[in-house]
């Protein structure tokens, strides 16, 4: 395969240039690129068609962020944000990739490609095959396609040879179908974006409150009296949210902020629909910013709590009535070394005092948090020290208070709702016995970094997945991509060309799925699709536009006509009728998925409806002792050796996921170029170099004795913790260790990798996959040691 990562990298970089980060989240500008963006993809009628129709009661959820939406009597006609606006342009673009595209292409040739380029061929217009061999894709028939799936499913020696995973954005009717046709086939192994993402929240939660979801709802945000954003970026990764927290700062909340980078959007916001947004100042809205150094959440929630205890700001009778383990967790934070704390978090105790007050005067808080708090090894005990907070001072099951994981994926909790989990609970699966007639397989399958695994060590043959870019989202790309190239059969639903299509098995599909801005029509007539929220919401979708081709299919009828070829008549089934009328698989999931009693009749309401939860609704807790259980975790700090830093990974202001928009960082100044390492101005002079310096970024795990090494970086001088760094990914994956994980979720650590910087020319580029290895006499193995923990 020839590497044409370096001309891309040259590019990257040559086209890069520096500029001051913004102080503050502009609304008018982000409407200006977003209608750019649109319009230059869609043309003015498409635009109007479709962005008039975004994430309003009769219209179609946002393929992007699971951010809820307000009641439909408070709706905005611009209910988007510019990343809302920006998927929609992508999904609804005119351009097309037709099999005439494919056949002047070869796949060496597109995997050569970046991933801004392949996003921007357009949408696929017709099933596609690899066979055995081949060099390029080329047309298939749908029947011959379900054939071949069917064949190569039927030939494994058992079915947990075969991996069905799941990107966030299927509906639930496609997710419902989707996990009953892979345990009816007899595996669990049906791993999920989740499982790089928010899996340590739903571990930490589920033990904790007995329900792995956020306990409010929006109104709770609008009402409370502080807010804590943890390991969030609202301005880049959920937009929308910033008009619900300016709403709440005019009711009078105060805002702790708690990130390694101070972000735009969580300093000032200027709504483009108010007029102090337009011509005035705009909403200041963080009180108090704690710029934590990366990893060093669980020490300070440990410490807040100590305060906290020390002054007795406690909710006495929530703790006695509701709760155990407190007394426990109290003598743990009681006993906090605060030299551990500071030097963990890189905070002074006066900086953490004052959180502390802004608690202590707060009689309803709602904490909110992302990935900055999930992807660490310590992650689980992290949040679970967040959920102590809460408890102590009574913030669940109350107006204005409540925990709040904002989810990454427009309905990827959705998607676990409707039974996509390798780990499936054992009343679910009796409920899908008792509607089905068939049993469960009761045996837990594998997650994402096992599903890598599995294929990587010849375990598992048979990939199949629904939506997403298996390829691009996961750890380790080297390994990814070889455990992807193991295969005899990959398969993928899709909107559009991603890695994953190049990086594929032996024989792989491509089978073209409609998007959530198109119609779907099925023998009946017109169908709708729901969705969830962060907040437990549910509600339907329904797309304007017509089909981009006339030979997509929808994903439940991909599903449905996969099923019949695998399964035939086997369990007694009824395929069809669910693929011609989703009000059939509605009534299912009505009969077997808690709280979606009348399923049908609530999800056509406005709005949609609320899924029970006990914390939240009753305080009451499905825990093993019936009550929310506190937790005690030692602090459990990195040990970073002299001349490393430790790397998050994050999505510039132009991307969602692994999609690349364009180029365009704005409020972090950077424009042109993604491959950038932002470094404090101290770290730049320790470690040797100068601001702008082309570097490349080292790592290694010592677990299985492999550098890794993400080439020509750029620094970027930026306000962030002393020893802590941060880069895009995708493009930093190759960093991420396959078996660096946290514990209990198996959730990649990709905000706490323990990297070197080697100045790009001491190296050579190696073909394949841009996780370049380094050369040279001045590499030294033991100068790099895996990330050690202090406990």
């Amino acid at each position: 395969m020839p590497d044409n990562n370096a001309d891309n990298n040259e590019r990257d970089l040559a086209n890069l240039h520096i500029e001051k980060p913004k102080t503050h989240a502009a609304g008018a500008t982000a409407v200006a690129v977003s209608m750019k963006r649109a319009l230059g993809h869609m043309g003015p009628t498409r635009t109007a068609k479709t962005l008039l129709k975004l994430n309003q009661a009769e219209g179609f959820d946002c393929m992007s962020c699971a951010w809820p939406d307000p009641d439909p009597g408070h709706r905005h006609t611009a209910e988007f944000c510019e990343n809302g606006a920006k998927a929609v342009a992508e999904e609804a673009t005119t351009t097309r990739a037709t099999p005439t595209f494919f056949a002047e292409h070869s796949i060496d040739d597109l995997d050569g490609r970046s991933e801004h380029w392949l996003g921007q061929q357009g949408r696929i217009t017709h099933p596609m095959i690899k066979r055995p061999s081949g060099t390029h894709y080329e047309a298939i028939e749908w029947d011959e396609a379900f054939g071949l799936i069917a064949d190569e499913l039927n030939r494994l020696n058992s079915p947990d040879e075969a991996i069905f995973y799941t990107s966030g954005r299927a509906s639930n009717e496609a997710a419902f179908v989707y996990q009953l046709f892979a345990r009816a086939f007899g595996t669990n192994n049906l791993p999920d974006c989740s499982n790089m993402r928010h899996e340590s929240t739903s571990i930490a939660l589920q033990e904790s409150i007995g329900i792995g979801k956020a306990s409010v709802t929006l109104d709770d945000v609008y009402d409370a009296e502080l807010i804590v954003i943890a390991g969030q970026n609202p301005g880049t990764n959920h937009p929308r949210m910033l008009t619900a927290l300016e709403k709440a700062k005019k009711n009078g909340a105060k805002i702790l902020s708690i990130n390694p980078l101070r972000e735009a959007g969580l300093v000032n916001f200027k709504n483009p629909q108010t007029p102090r947004g337009v011509v005035g100042p705009g909403t200041d809205l963080t009180d108090l910013f704690l710029p934590i150094a990366l990893n060093g959440d669980l020490a300070l929630f440990q410490a807040l709590g100590s305060l906290l205890v020390e002054s007795d700001a406690l909710d006495h009778d929530f703790i006695n009535a509701h709760t155990t383990g407190f007394d426990a967790w109290r003598d743990h934070v009681r006993a906090v070394d605060w030299d551990v704390v500071t030097a963990t978090t890189g905070l002074s105790r006066e900086q953490i005092a004052d959180a502390a007050t802004l608690l202590r005067n707060s009689k309803a808080t709602v904490f909110c948090w992302a990935m900055g708090l999930t992807q660490h090894r310590n992650a689980v005990a992290t949040i679970k020290e967040v959920t102590n907070l809460a408890f102590a001072q009574g913030n669940i099951g109350k107006p204005g208070a409540g925990l709040f994981p904002i989810r990454g994926h427009s309905n990827v909790q959705g998607d676990r709702t409707m039974g996509i989990w390798e780990r499936p609970p054992q009343h679910f699966l009796d409920s899908l016995q008792q509607e089905f007639g068939f049993d469960p397989p009761r045996e837990h399958g594998l997650d994402t970094v096992d599903s890598i695994r599995a294929m990587r060590d010849g375990k598992a043959h048979f990939f199949l997945g629904l939506g997403g870019n298996f390829a691009q989202a996961t750890p380790d790309s080297d390994v990814t991509f070889q455990a992807l190239r193991n295969a005899r059969m990959t398969v993928q639903i899709s909107t559009k060309i991603n890695r994953s299509h190049l990086v594929c098995g032996d024989t792989a599909l491509i089978l073209p799925t409609l998007g959530r801005t198109e119609k779907d029509v099925q023998t009946t007539g017109p169908q709708y699709i729901s969705v969830e929220d962060s907040t437990c919401s549910v509600h339907a979708s329904r797309g304007p536009l017509p089909p981009a081709s006339p030979h997509l299919k929808s994903e439940v009828a991909i599903i449905t006509g996969i099923a019949e070829a695998t399964l035939g008549s086997r369990h007694g089934i009824d395929w069809a009728a669910m693929r011609d009328d989703y009000r059939n698989i509605r009534k299912h999931i009505a009969r077997v998925v808690p709280g979606c009693e009348g399923y049908e009749v609530n999800v056509r309401k406005p709005g949609g409806f609320i899924l029970p939860h006990p914390p939240r609704d009753s305080r009451t807790f499905e825990t093993d002792s019936g009550r929310g259980e506190f937790a005690v975790s030692p602090i459990d700090a990195l040990q970073v050796p002299p001349n490393h830093l430790i790397l998050q990974t994050l999505r510039s202001h132009d991307q969602f996921n692994t999609t690349i928009y364009g180029f365009s960082d704005r409020y972090r100044g950077i424009e042109g170029g993604r491959r950038v390492i932002f470094m404090h101005r101290e770290d730049i002079s320790a470690l040797g170099h100068r601001n702008g310096d082309i570097v490349d970024i080292v790592t290694r795990w010592d677990d299985d004795d492999q550098d890794r090494c993400a080439r020509a970086f750029r620094i970027v001088e930026y306000a962030t913790p002393r020893g802590c760094a941060a880069a895009y990914y995708p493009e930093t994956n190759p960093l991420v260790p396959l078996d660096s994980t946290a514990l209990k979720s198996n959730c990649p650590t990709s905000k706490s990798i323990i990297v070197s910087l080697v100045p790009s020319d001491e190296h050579t580029m190696s073909s394949g996959t841009g996780n370049q290895q380094p050369t040279g006499s001045d590499w030294n193995h033991k100068s790099h040691p895996q990330p050690r923990h202090l406990s």
